[in-house]
């Protein structure tokens, strides 16, 4: 089934055309998901969330553009939305204008240690840190989509990357010892 009929059969009901378009794009999703979320659960229920609004909007897709992109962005909107919604972005009162950067030598952290170190950022870093570092979104950008300021993106950018750049510190030393 190529893309313009799978598409066009999800947006007339058909339960096994979203069933297909689930199974072809869940990975990837997915991915977007565990990139925004705490942990492995949130992410399964974000992911489950993205669906359901993708299912709703589908009609709303008029094949300009990537439809992977489009995906994706719905993914991201609606993670970020279910944040806003249940306050876990409070605006921090000071803005720390300046960037932050890691540098820590040549470490190889392991993959799954660096995504477990994000997933434990409090949530108004990590959702900063993934949009800014992750999917190139400017702090504007990023303070239009969370409900801040750019200042306080820039600070919570700031306080991401230092939080980060202790445990990578934390990580060398023990694997030195």
């Amino acid at each position: 089934m190529s893309l313009k009929e799978l598409v066009h059969n999800c947006k007339k009901g058909n339960r096994i055309a979203q069933e297909q378009l689930y199974k072809q794009y869940a990975g990837k999703l997915f991915g977007v998901c565990l990139k925004y979320s705490r942990n492995k659960t949130e992410a399964e229920d974000n992911l489950h969330d993205s669906f359901i609004t993708i299912f709703q909007k589908i009609d709303q897709y008029k094949f300009k553009g990537s439809f992977e992109g489009w995906l994706k962005r719905i993914t991201v909107n609606t993670v970020l939305q279910k944040y806003r919604k249940e306050e876990y972005l409070s605006v921090i009162t000071d803005n720390t204008e300046e960037e932050v950067t890691i540098e820590t030598g040549y470490v190889e952290v392991e993959l799954p240690v660096l995504l477990k170190y994000i997933q434990e950022l409090p949530n108004k870093y990590r959702l900063t840190f993934n949009l800014y570092v992750l999917d190139g979104f400017s702090h504007k950008e990023i303070a239009a989509l969370l409900g801040t300021s750019v200042g306080t993106s820039k600070s919570n950018l700031a306080r991401a990357r230092m939080i980060l750049k202790e445990k990578i510190e934390k990580e060398i030393i023990n694997i030195a010892l």
